[in-house]
This record gives structure tokens, C-alpha cells and sequence, in this order.
């Protein structure tokens, strides 16, 4: 038990860490989309490659808000794998966007980081949540 009881607050670091760099990116997102233009680029431009950055980092916040629904919920708080996956998708994620700060890398390499370590790690939480409540409705 002292293993699952360490795993619970590291993923939820993990979790909130991932989460503020998304919220910073929003903020610094002028930088990437530069990075990703030529030097003498139109405003048309600036604003249809911010529009794109916009989207994805807002279908992350949607994702973060599955993940923490089921976190919450206590359906996956204290399954062990899940947490695992978890911490280490989160903790890549969060080191690969600060590098994506920092470093001014292209607005399209969110995407990768994006697939990665959002989109996996929440479709792997609604399969969990739909498992759990599927299984207790046939229980009853």
C-alpha cells in the first residue's frame, strides 16, 4: 500500500505541472508562432497559425479536465498502472514544453507533444471510466 499512497500525489504533481505549462504557453504563444513563420510574414498568417496553437492547447485543457474527472472520481486515483502511465506521460510532457518555451520551438511540434502526452493518456482515462461504470451497472 505505501507504493500506491506515493503514486497518488507524484501523479497529481505530475497533472498540475503539465497543466501550468499549458497555461504558460498560452501566454508566450507569440514566440512559437514566429518560430514557425518566415521573417516577413503577413498578420494573416500570425493569426491563422495562432488560431491553430489556440485550438490544440484548448483541446488539451478539455482533456486535462476528462483526467481529472476521473481522478477525482477516485476510479483511477489508486490504480497503480494507470498512475504509472500517468506520471511518466505528464513528467515527458512537461519537460518536452519547457523545452517548447524556453527553446522558441515551431508551433507545429506541439502537435507531437500533443498526441503524445494528452491524447493517449486521456483516451486510456475514458476507457478506464467507461470499464468502471459499465462493470458496476451489470453488478446491480
Amino acid at each position: 500500500m505505501g507504493q500506491i499512497s506515493g503514486l497518488v500525489p507524484s501523479r497529481f504533481l505530475t497533472l498540475l505541472a503539465h497543466l501550468v505549462i499549458v497555461i504558460t504557453i498560452f501566454w508566450t504563444r507569440d514566440i512559437n508562432i514566429q518560430a514557425n513563420l518566415p521573417l516577413n510574414f503577413d498578420p494573416e498568417d500570425f493569426e491563422k497559425e495562432e488560431s491553430k496553437l489556440v485550438i490544440a492547447l484548448s483541446i488539451t485543457l478539455c482533456l486535462f479536465l476528462i483526467e481529472l474527472i476521473g481522478f477525482f472520481s477516485g476510479v483511477t486515483m489508486f490504480n497503480s498502472t494507470q498512475s504509472l502511465f500517468s506520471i511518466a506521460v505528464h513528467c515527458s510532457a512537461t519537460v518536452s514544453l519547457a523545452f517548447f518555451v524556453f527553446e522558441g520551438w515551431e508551433a507545429s511540434t506541439y502537435w507531437y507533444i500533443f498526441t503524445f502526452c494528452s491524447v493517449l493518456p486521456a483516451t486510456t482515462e475514458i476507457i478506464m471510466l467507461i470499464t468502471v461504470f459499465v462493470l458496476k451497472k451489470k453488478s446491480f
